[in-house]
């Protein structure tokens, strides 16, 4: 990096097409590079390194020890100034210094006698270190300083909270007893308001990693420096005098110089890049002959005594590689060039442009609401470049969210540059679907588009099952490739940071695909990741496209924190930002707008044109109906706009067809002094008898043509999976409510192995898929299993029933004719509702939805506190009346759902379920404790709206439910991992365990494994539990005789179907049956059930 001129520095940091504050992150990165490893100088990292096999934890990681090394370079003096060290800093190298003096700089990084040097263990009281000890870096150390020693502190990992080694400190695993603490990262159980001020400064080194229980002597290693330190060496202070000088320059610029430690841009931008410099560097081994690489060869200092890290040699023998002093000096140099590299690489990377399948009008009335959503977007396309943007996109399922979302997004996009964009998606399924869509559509190539879904076994079958439809001639057909006429801008792959990602094609596409579908766990990990090498490729995407999120509302609550520090860093970093649903909360809405507002301010002082101005943001609002556009300024002014939609919407769903109307079906009184047994064996009759009724209405079943049968496709939810499991076992053994009737029932959850799965789900998409065609007919009763199952049958009525978990309601396409819910929560039965005539258009009169009045749970629960609405849904165990947490309002004062929907149904026996009740919050009598509706719409507002604690911590949001603490708190808490650490995205709070079904020696019947860790880290072990921990269910206990008029429906036989696989795959069976016969399961003393048709579940 050359110096900066001062002539120049001024029109660098006001010229509007540079980054207003490159200049600081060009210093600080490859400044904090050079000393970024300086703590592997010692004998512990040295021993390690000609020492591979030694596995215990460090005492000290070194990123921690380099710290420590610049705090005693800047020593102890003034906290408020950083002018000394960087004075000291710009002058190491001068020409007149001599050998003598390169010493005694040295010895100031190395100065234990006069205590500058802090030896944490050595001259400190380890028991008496922690989050108030004054010589905490981030307590002491002036603001510039802290900004690098957080920069080395943090290259590897984020700091996180030490959890104690209890039970009660934490959920996770414990450690061994000889450990004072849980493993990094590990999740605490609790963490109150009070903890999080000030937090950096409570920064320690058991933050950067857990310190267990050591000799003194073993502490010693870790402060003993045998061959110096590389600061010694010419090459590292000449770079390093560069650097200072120029942050000397810069200071002026600067008169706050905590500023740049607090602004999230900054420091993050700059960490990243630092991390992609020592991924990149640490690659770099040797070649054919055992010498550096060419691109090491600069940078190689021949007398160095220290070494930084291993390669393997032509032999495959593990080897000593780069020089420490080698590695500072590569990791800083590759650290400028991408630092001053960022300002061209969003021009330098694939784009879609000029696309005519998304520019093309709609002939079908249907969709044209896309042409004037797409017309909207073009006409704010600049201002929504200039101040940002941000969509709400609810239109009803079925008008074409997907292309239309495509069609928003390239509007909004500047045609020169073309459309760059990620569409994050919860479930895997959907992923998949959703990136065949743009596939099939709009005819994309694979250069064009990425599908990220991680679980490359669902990403296998998936195109298994699409495989199997074209070799039957049943596949849908495929777009043309050139229908779509794009212009694909391949971009510039020489372009240094793109140089300097990861080898992997997978990473690689992640950054480089213009348009990019994938789980929203690929992107996450930008602000989730407590490990850095994971944040760069998300980071570097959301730094160079837009963000669409699909679905947010289908997230569980406990979810939301890590979703809204998604939309927080996609505003900080630049994207412009679209919420697809057609259920958003307010709440919901509000809390990620003023998430991606506090991001979108942070980037504007650093992108904008007129970086001392508040960005009023560009703010659209979609939906078949209406499209309108407001710049909205401030929360108020969302939320006035908001309001004004959602009361537009409402009114037309008030007024559109009715395809599903509901009712509540009271539960038998006497349940209630049941045991649990009987109560879930008459909750089947009942259930069966109830499906009997809906079955006989005729708009809840169609006639057969050839066998003039009546036939209906049924959907029973249930909230619990072990509860589901009894039930259906009950089914089998009920007796038949009426003459005539035959009922086949299909059992579908998530504990099945994931072939299993995949095949019940693979064959419930072709027959539920209900489309009419030109002939009028149901699709469903020309499937050739279905005909067979009418035609084997006598009786004059067939039900097909799905008795399923929650997994019913999302992501699957499927059309029922009714169906019958065990309630959770108003957003699962509105989510269930558009599972009910999905396919086919025209109002109904009479009830095919039936709503039990209350679940098994509630019934079952016989302590009055315990939630019954949760495990899933939004109710919470109660609290005392004195408690000031506002959670003491998200408890029911009953369970009984005619009293819970009363303000709802408005004393109607039947009523039409849609979206409004989950997208309008009603304007009085509002009472989370007694209304269902109102509950959700609390919770949401308690998670994502920011609310203040009263002085103690007390009357906030609790910190595991807030999820604005991220960009709202004055703490900067982003500077640490204690967010993402407590507030664990998809975090499951059972335990669970892997499990395998392998087929015995003869390969004729499957045994259940256990899937355990082997200390090889790419092997696994299997371990037989069959006998222990299994209990299989009989055949007879679900077999079809005449006495009995149900049989199971679309039931597997597992190692068929994995014969068939392996057969395809050219897999063995074993290696089939490890990769696609997994299931995770409930960990459970007592073991498990299970049965081909009903899948796993615990033993009672």
């Amino acid at each position: 990096m050359d110096e900066i001129a001062p002539g120049d520095l001024t029109s660098i940091l006001h010229s509007t097409s540079a980054w207003h504050h490159l200049p600081l992150i060009t210093a600080l990165s490859p400044l904090a590079a050079l000393m970024h490893d300086l703590g592997k100088a010692t004998k512990a990292f040295q021993d390690r390194l000609v020492n591979p096999g030694l596995r215990e934890r460090n005492h000290y990681r070194h990123e921690w020890v380099s710290v420590r090394l610049f705090q005693a370079f800047v020593g102890n003096g003034n906290s408020d100034s950083d002018s000394d060290w960087i004075e000291r800093l710009a002058a190491c190298a001068d020409e007149s210094a001599s050998g003598e003096s390169a010493k005694a700089f040295e010895a100031l990084w190395l100065d234990k006698d006069s205590g500058r040097l802090i030896c944490d263990g050595l001259n400190t009281q380890e028991d008496q270190d922690g989050p108030f000890n004054a010589r905490n870096p981030f307590r002491c150390l002036p603001p510039l300083a802290q900004c690098v020693a957080w920069l080395i502190l943090t290259h590897h990992r984020l700091p996180c909270r030490p959890v104690e080694n209890k039970p009660e400190q934490s959920d996770d695993a414990l450690e061994t007893p000889e450990q004072k603490w849980r493993s990094f990262g590990a999740k605490p159980k609790f963490i109150n308001h009070d903890e999080l001020e000030n937090l950096l400064a409570k920064v320690h080194a058991d933050w950067n990693e857990p310190r267990g229980r050591v000799s003194k002597s073993q502490i010693e290693a870790y402060w003993i420096f045998p061959h110096g330190l590389p600061v010694a060496g010419l090459p590292w202070r000449k770079h390093a005098a560069r650097y200072a000088r120029n942050l000397q320059q810069l200071a002026s610029h600067y008169p706050d110089k905590s500023a740049a430690l607090f602004d999230p841009f900054t420091m993050h931008v700059s960490r990243m890049c630092l991390m992609l410099a020592d991924h990149h560097y640490s690659r770099l081994g040797v070649g054919a002959d055992d010498q550096p690489v060419i691109e090491r060869k600069p940078y190689v200092q021949t007398n160095a005594k220290l070494a930084a890290n291993t390669t393997n040699d032509k032999l495959g023998q593990r080897v000593l590689n780069q020089s420490l002093d080698e590695h500072l000096l590569g990791v800083q140099a590759h650290a400028s060039l991408i630092t001053h590299s960022l300002p061209t690489l969003a021009n330098s990377l694939p784009a879609l442009k000029h696309h005519r399948g998304l520019k093309k009008r709609n002939t079908n009335p249907r969709f044209q609401w896309q042409d004037k959503a797409a017309d909207l977007a073009t006409s704010v396309r600049d201002r929504a470049a200039s101040q940002g943007c941000f969509v709400v996109n609810m239109a009803s399922t079925g008008c074409g969210k997907t292309l239309g979302n495509a069609r928003i997004m390239n509007a909004l996009a500047d045609p020169q540059l073309g459309m760059r964009c990620a569409f994050a998606i919860g479930l895997r399924t959907l992923t998949l679907q959703t990136g065949r869509s743009f596939q099939n559509d709009l005819g994309l190539s694979d250069e064009q588009l990425a599908i990220k879904v991680g679980g490359a076994a669902s990403r296998a079958l998936f195109e298994y099952w699409e495989q199997q439809a074209e070799a039957s001639g049943s596949a849908s057909s495929q777009g043309l490739l050139d229908e779509g006429g794009q212009v694909l801008f391949e971009g510039n792959d020489r372009h240094p940071l793109l140089e300097r990602m990861s080898d992997d094609p997978q990473v690689r596409s992640l950054l480089a695909a213009p348009i990019l579908v994938c789980t929203v766990d690929h992107l996450t990990p930008a602000t989730e990741s407590l490990r850095g090498g994971k944040q760069i490729a998300p980071m570097l995407r959301l730094l160079t496209g837009d963000l669409v999120l699909d679905e947010p509302d289908d997230f569980d609550i406990a979810d939301l924190p890590a979703l809204t520090r998604l939309v927080h860093w996609a505003g900080l970093l630049g994207s412009r930002v679209l919420l697809s649903s057609a259920t958003l909360p307010p709440a919901l809405v509000e809390g990620l707008f003023l998430a991606y507002q506090s991001g979108r301010e942070v980037f504007q002082r650093h992108r904008s044109e007129r970086p001392a101005e508040k960005p009023a943001i560009c703010c659209l609002w979609i939906d078949e109906f209406n499209q309108s556009a407001y710049e909205c300024l401030d929360r108020q002014t969302f939320a006035e706009q908001h309001r004004t939609y959602v009361i537009k919407r409402t009114a037309q769903l008030a007024k559109a067809e009715v395809r599903r109307i509901a009712r509540i079906a009271a539960l038998p009184s006497d349940w209630a002094n049941l045991n649990q047994a009987d109560r879930r064996k008459d909750f089947a009759r009942h259930a069966l008898q109830t499906a009997w009724e809906l079955h006989q209405t005729p708009q809840n079943h169609n006639l057969d043509p050839g066998s003039q049968k009546q036939v209906s496709f049924g959907l029973i939810r249930m909230a619990n999976i072990d509860r589901l499991f009894d039930v259906a076992l009950a089914m089998f053994a009920c007796d038949m409510p009426t003459a005539g009737l035959r009922v086949h029932l299909c059992v579908y959850h998530s504990q099945f192995p994931l072939l299993a799965r995949s095949v019940i789900e693979q064959q419930l998409d072709s027959v539920l898929n209900r489309r009419v065609g030109e002939d009028g007919l149901d699709p469903a009763l020309g499937q050739a299993a279905i005909r067979a199952l009418i035609e084997a049958y006598p009786e004059q009525h067939h039900m097909f029933i799905v008795l399923g978990s929650p997994v019913t309601e999302v992501g699957r396409d499927h059309d029922y004719d009714w169906a019958i819910v065990e309630p959770s929560s108003m957003r699962s039965l509105i989510q269930l509702a558009g599972r009910v005539r999905r396919h086919r258009p025209g109002s109904v009169e009479q009830t095919n939805i039936q709503v039990f009045g209350s679940n098994l749970r509630a019934l079952e629960n016989r302590e009055a506190k315990s939630a019954a609405y949760c495990r899933p849904g939004f109710e919470m165990d109660a609290l005392p009346d004195s408690s000031a947490d506002p959670a003491r309002y998200f408890h029911l004062k009953s369970h009984q759902l005619h009293e819970l929907l009363a303000k709802h149904t408005q004393g109607l026996e039947q009523w039409p379920v849609d979206a409004r009740p989950r997208i309008a919050v009603a304007a009085d009598k509002f009472n989370p404790s007694k209304n269902l509706v109102d509950l959700e719409h609390a919770r949401m507002h308690d998670a994502m709206l920011p609310r203040s604690a009263e002085k103690g911590g007390t009357g906030g949001t609790a910190v595991a439910r807030a999820a604005s603490l991220h960009w709202a708190h004055d703490a900067c808490l982003w500077l640490t991992g204690v967010l993402p650490q407590f507030q664990r995205f998809r975090y499951d709070p059972l335990p669970r365990v892997d499990v395998v079904m392998l087929p015995d020696e003869d390969e004729e019947r499957l045994v259940l494994h256990r899937v355990a860790e082997s200390e090889c880290k790419w092997e696994k072990l299997y371990v037989k539990v069959e006998e222990s921990l299994l209990c299989r269910i009989p055949e007879e206990a679900l077999a079809a005789n005449t006495a009995r008029f149900i049989q199971p429906w679309i039931s597997t036989q597992l190692i068929d179907e994995l014969a068939t696989l392996a057969a395809d795959r050219d897999m063995t069976l074993q290696r089939c049956a490890e990769r696609f016969a997994t299931a995770s399961l409930p960990q459970t003393k007592e073991g498990w059930r299970w049965h081909e048709a009903l899948g796993f579940s615990k033993k009672p």
